[in-house]
């Protein structure tokens, strides 16, 4: 939906002072229409946080580290080596540690 910004915006004074054609058309409009119930069936399939998940299994591929990544030994995170910013006492620290 479009909006002009140039338009003037209406104080609470103007919002009381709305004619009663203006009220009973804006009760009338049928933009908005009746809420479905069966949209909201999905959320019975939904897991709250805090959920129990032990008999769930996960199906994630992992892969090793590869050549050209690194372990930050500030956060423990593999990055690329180009996210390497220095070493301290031999340990690599990403830029994001930095």
């Amino acid at each position: 939906m479009a909006t002009d910004y140039d338009t003037p915006r209406k104080t609470d004074d103007d919002l009381n002072e709305d004619s009663i054609e203006e009220l009973k058309a804006r009760r009338n409009d049928k933009s908005t229409g009746p809420v479905d119930i069966e949209d909201f069936d999905g959320a019975e399939t939904m897991d709250l946080p805090g959920a129990d998940l032990s008999g769930e299994e996960l199906s994630v591929r992992v892969l090793p580290r590869q050549a050209d990544e690194f372990t930050c030994m500030s956060c423990f995170l593999v990055h690329h080596r180009s996210q390497l910013d220095h070493e301290k006492n031999g340990q690599p620290i990403c830029r994001d540690c930095a």
